[in-house]
């Protein structure tokens, strides 16, 4: 028994997918529906583009951090445990000095709201926040994940095999080049993409995109496993990697 959603939050599509006992009842139903109303409102607090944003109105030196939800002031604290943990590899500002937390959010909220689905009873669940997956499976039975070609979206790398825990990727190939190194202000264009695999969305996401900044996998702390795609077309993996391919 298996059943599926997707919608357009955030700017991406968010697919969820619901398997086993349960998977079409009331319930998950419910659970679905709250996931995509708490990143809604992720979307209403943390836009870049929306002008009555809290980061929009913090950008704007409207209020101060004090001022704000307590979900602004945990992410902002996170940013900044994730500029320390990476060497200032990461960093929420910007090249122009503005606060900007998108790299944090995604991985944030999506594991956040992640836990509408965690608390059901039966299914297996799959959340994809425009390519960055948690997932849990109480079966046992695992979930193939794929890691996208950068150079050929139709196509796949690696294919995964999950069945907790989380798979994160950071690059150029959606957006283009859009990372930089806050240590030095130049772009970061050695890497195409970085996909890392962990227990946490969160620093599974901050971890690719450090990776991807640095050009290299050092500072991948233990448990947690990734891929790197040069622009030479060369890979690089984690000593630990193979083992988690289907």
């Amino acid at each position: 028994m298996k059943r599926s959603w997707v919608e357009q939050v955030m700017g991406m599509p968010v697919s969820v997918l619901l398997r086993g006992p349960g998977a079409q009842d009331g319930a998950a139903q419910d659970a679905v529906a709250a996931v995509y109303d708490e990143l809604r409102e992720v979307d209403a607090t943390f836009s870049t583009w929306r002008a009555d944003s809290a980061v929009s109105r913090l950008r704007r030196g409207e209020v101060d951090l004090d001022d704000c939800l307590p979900e602004v002031r945990e992410v902002a604290a996170l940013c900044e445990q994730a500029r320390e943990r990476t060497g200032g590899a990461f960093d929420a500002r910007s090249p122009d000095g503005t606060w900007d937390p998108s790299g944090l959010v995604k991985g944030w909220a999506a594991e956040r709201a992640a836990r509408h689905l965690a608390a059901l009873p039966g299914p297996d669940w799959c959340l994809n926040a425009g390519g960055d997956v948690v997932l849990d499976c109480p079966s046992g039975e695992g979930l193939g994940v794929g890691v996208q070609d950068p150079t050929d979206p139709g196509a796949v790398v690696a294919v995964l095999s999950r069945r907790t825990g989380a798979v994160a990727t950071s690059g150029t190939s959606a957006r283009g080049q859009h990372l930089w190194d806050p240590r030095t202000g130049q772009p970061a264009d050695a890497v195409v993409s970085v996909t890392v695999v962990g227990p946490s969305l969160l620093w599974a996401d901050v971890w690719a995109t450090a990776c991807c900044v640095r050009g290299d996998l050092d500072l991948l702390p233990d448990g947690v496993e990734g891929l790197l795609l040069a622009v030479d077309r060369s890979r690089t993996s984690s000593p630990g990697w193979q083992a988690l391919l289907a």
